[in-house]
């Protein structure tokens, strides 16, 4: 069965955020996360894809999950992408 790794971005009052998961179904989840039946900590805000990776089986998705969450430039470089199309010059 084919899983997916995500990132998400939100503006949020402490500044831009992001949030990595792994899913069996990319588009049910994001309305998950933006209706605020997802994932705690992406209650009450606002969230976009940034980025998503198909992989072959929900155990690699899980692995990849692990691996982005610990990305902290890939992260930065997401949401500082995503912002300047927030804010256009």
């Amino acid at each position: 069965m084919t899983g997916f790794v995500y990132v998400l971005g939100s503006q949020t009052s402490c500044g831009y955020r992001t949030y990595v998961g792994w899913t069996l179904d990319l588009d049910r989840r994001l309305a998950e996360h933006n209706s605020g039946t997802g994932a705690k900590s992406t209650r009450g805000n606002a969230w976009s894809l940034l980025y998503a990776e198909r992989l072959p089986t929900r155990i690699e998705a899980m692995r990849r999950e692990w691996h982005l969450k610990r990305d902290r430039r890939l992260r930065r470089l997401l949401a500082s992408w995503a912002k300047g199309f927030d804010h256009p010059m």
